[in-house]
């Protein structure tokens, strides 16, 4: 396999983790120094939560991943990947606000340029998702950051164009930093949003701000009636700054999360629950929280794009800079393996095909804190065997 990046020497690695994550790469967590850090976890990380990679093939036949091919390259930080019934993807860009169309040959098409998008930090055009019911409505949904929030956009799209925008819900936190941004559809129709608490540390336990918090609405920005705290949107909440949202085949909700400085986390998500940021950062051991799934250290991870396919989570990596596969059995994480360590730098969004034959990943290269080369940033396939 060629060597796309070189890699970090260990010794600068173990430097970066010893002072704190001080290091250029540590901007993920730009702001972070003026934030308390929460209390360190005080008993030990479930089975699974150690980062080192098992060698050899994944336990219990799941499948793994085969050797990359590029599909399409010279982007300009996609930042999520959603698939049309046809198999072709739309792809978002963060700082150009512009929607691609990009087909399963490598044909890149811009389908639209999102008004009202404000790039700055960590924010921009962010999640896209297309409805189940697209044949029907033709709707798709954007979120991305405006002037002073956050927001979800309804358009239709027809003729390759987007059109109609409806703002479906505003007034989510936006700042520089923690802006979430992940859209997805679950199993039961709805659209869920992941949301970050844009550095103000309180709103994640604030369950009237739309800030830290997984939300799940109807296609018309409403609440389902079967939400956990009335006509609110919030479905959970607790967390720091939400970057993937993806379910298992059983049904079962898993998010990517953002730590502060100790820990990094893939979190199960349950209907009510509170996961305990800022409070608890990793696992706390108190009931009035739940704890994460699993937890790598922050120097490997920055867990951004999640999908879920072939008995396994599998989770991009920005500081981290590798494809993250967590075999889950009956809801439970196994040991994660790193896949393609360093070879395509920072790695923002993972979708699975719909065939499940595959995944589209999309590196992150352009986004200020990586080093691109000239192919960045490209949308890599990785078929599953």
């Amino acid at each position: 396999m060629p060597n796309h990046r070189i890699r970090a020497a260990a010794a600068a690695t173990a430097f970066l983790v010893a002072a704190g994550c001080s290091g250029p790469q540590a901007a993920e967590r730009v702001g972070d120094a003026v934030t308390p850090a929460p209390p360190a976890s005080t008993t030990p990380a479930p089975a699974g939560s150690s980062p080192a990679a098992e060698a050899g093939p994944t336990a219990g036949g799941r499948r793994t991943a085969g050797e990359p091919r590029t599909l399409a390259e010279g982007l300009n930080v996609p930042w999520a990947i959603a698939f049309l019934p046809d198999g072709d993807a739309l792809v978002t860009e963060r700082n150009s606000a512009r929607v691609l169309r990009v087909t399963a040959t490598g044909n890149v098409s811009e389908v639209g340029v999102i008004e009202g998008v404000a790039p700055r930090g960590e924010g921009g055009l962010h999640g896209i998702a297309v409805s189940p019911r697209f044949a029907q409505d033709r709707y798709v949904f954007v979120y991305f950051t405006a002037s002073d929030d956050n927001r979800i956009v309804r358009y239709r799209y027809e003729g390759d164009r987007l059109s109609d925008p409806k703002v479906l819900v505003s007034g989510i936190p936006s700042g520089g930093i923690h802006n979430g941004g992940r859209l997805e559809f679950g199993p039961d129709g709805y659209l869920y949003a992941g949301t970050g608490e844009a550095g103000r540390t309180e709103l994640s336990q604030d369950r009237d701000s739309l800030g830290g918090k997984i939300l799940r609405m109807t296609v018309d920005g409403e609440a389902p009636p079967d939400n956990p705290f009335g006509d609110s949107l919030v479905w959970s909440y607790g967390h720091r700054n939400v970057q993937g949202l993806a379910w298992d085949e059983a049904g079962r909700m898993y998010a990517s999360e953002f730590g502060q400085n100790t820990y990094d986390e893939i979190n199960r998500i349950e209907k009510g629950r509170n996961y305990g940021w800022p409070v608890v950062e990793g696992r706390g051991g108190d009931d009035r929280y739940t704890d994460p799934l699993l937890t790598w250290s922050t120097a490997e991870a920055s867990p951004s794009g999640l999908a879920y396919a072939g008995g396994s989570l599998w989770v991009a990596a920005l500081r981290g800079a590798r494809l993250w596969q967590v075999p889950v059995e009956d809801g439970e994480a196994r040991a994660p393996r790193a896949l393609f360590e360093g070879e395509y730098g920072r790695l923002r969004a993972v979708t699975r095909a719909p065939d499940g034959e595959s995944l589209w990943v999309g590196t992150s290269n352009h986004d200020g804190r990586g080093t691109p080369d000239a192919a960045d940033d490209r949308i890599l396939v990785i078929p599953l065997r």
